[in-house]
């Protein structure tokens, strides 16, 4: 039966992958690309596991044939010719590349269609994407910086080759940053991170955001966040009426419940903006939704998002760039950040 190990064509191109193993395994981390159709659910897993171990291989194997058999089996390999149907370029593989996805492969065959399978499985995906992590330090990198709500994100985005951490972990990098879909797991996180890092010219300057090492509850893997803290920053300077305006259009305006929102994760700060400022701010925020509510002005938001950022997200940025000043290639508006980037060799 087919299987290949060119996991950075497998990886750059995208390939559609039927992960076979098991929904816990697959939810623990994935590889962009891939979609669950196991063999084994989670409880027939945990009974062959036991099965193996306490009557070995071969029963083990036997009693997964018996689980999977009949309608079982008429549903999953309908399941996996769909797929592969579907995506004529699939690939399949479980952890090790070994007998659950030799399985699924052999089956699929004799129902007339072939789909090559991934040597080595996702541990030797997994593998192939820390080493790109770890390579990381031999790319160069441009970070962009500015204060909270200068357009910091929407810069990144622009640039021809650049990585966009915040995208990747699904998260705004800070406190009020939380998304309605959650974050990917670690393990997924460093692997679409290593994937988007392999589909970027290796030689051209990778535009990414200043970020904390922390993005949410994801952190930054070491080898990348030590190449940022050496790369040169593009500080972004905006009025802080912009400001005021951007934080105000994301967070209130495009967001989903951002009542909801916006009151706990003030309410996660309190303690770093201590109890007289909170509850100034709490104030505030409730009586702007409540004049929203009423159809009347909508500027009492505009006055806790500036106090938010005088008391909280400027002293905490300032603070942390007086470490980096030193690194400060530039500084300017949009357009000037914007021309610096596109001129980098």
């Amino acid at each position: 039966m087919p299987a290949t190990d060119d996991y950075a064509a497998i990886l750059k191109r995208s390939l559609p992958l039927i992960d076979v193993r098991a929904p816990a395994e697959f939810v623990g981390g994935a590889v962009p690309g891939a979609v669950n159709l196991p063999l084994l659910d989670d409880a027939e897993r945990a009974a062959v596991g036991k099965a193996y171990k306490a009557r070995g291989r071969d029963a083990a194997v036997a009693l997964g044939h018996r689980l999977v058999d009949g309608e079982t089996k008429a549903a999953r390999l309908a399941a996996w010719r769909a797929f592969a149907t579907d995506h004529p370029e699939a690939m399949v593989y479980c952890w090790r590349g070994g007998l659950r996805s030799e399985i699924v492969q052999r089956w699929l065959a004799a129902s007339g269609i072939e789909v090559p399978r991934i040597a080595g499985g996702f541990k030797a995906l997994r593998r192939f994407c820390l080493d790109i992590i770890a390579g990381s330090p031999a790319r160069r990198f441009v970070l962009v910086g500015g204060r909270t709500g200068c357009g910091k994100t929407a810069t990144v985005r622009r640039a021809a080759a650049h990585l966009d951490l915040e995208a990747l972990a699904n998260h705004r990098g800070s406190a009020f940053g939380g998304l309605p879909a959650p974050q990917p797991s670690p393990v997924a996180f460093e692997n679409a991170l290593a994937v988007a890092l392999l589909k970027l010219d290796p030689a051209a300057p990778v535009v990414v955001e200043d970020e904390s090492r922390t993005i949410g509850r994801l952190a930054i893997p070491e080898p990348l966040f030590d190449a940022m803290g050496r790369a040169p920053i593009a500080l972004l300077v905006v009025p802080d009426d912009q400001r005021i305006d951007n934080i105000y259009q994301e967070y209130v305006v495009e967001a989903t419940a951002p009542r909801k929102h916006l009151t706990n994760a003030l309410a996660h700060i309190e303690r770093r903006l201590g109890g007289s400022r909170y509850r100034e701010i709490a104030a505030l925020m409730g009586e702007a939704f409540a004049a929203v509510d009423r159809c009347e002005s909508r500027e009492l938001h505009r006055e806790w998002i500036g106090r938010l950022l005088r008391y909280y997200y400027d002293p905490m940025y300032d603070y942390q760039l007086q470490g980096k000043a030193e690194r400060i290639a530039v500084q300017g508006d949009g357009s000037q950040i914007e021309a610096y980037l596109a001129d980098r060799p």
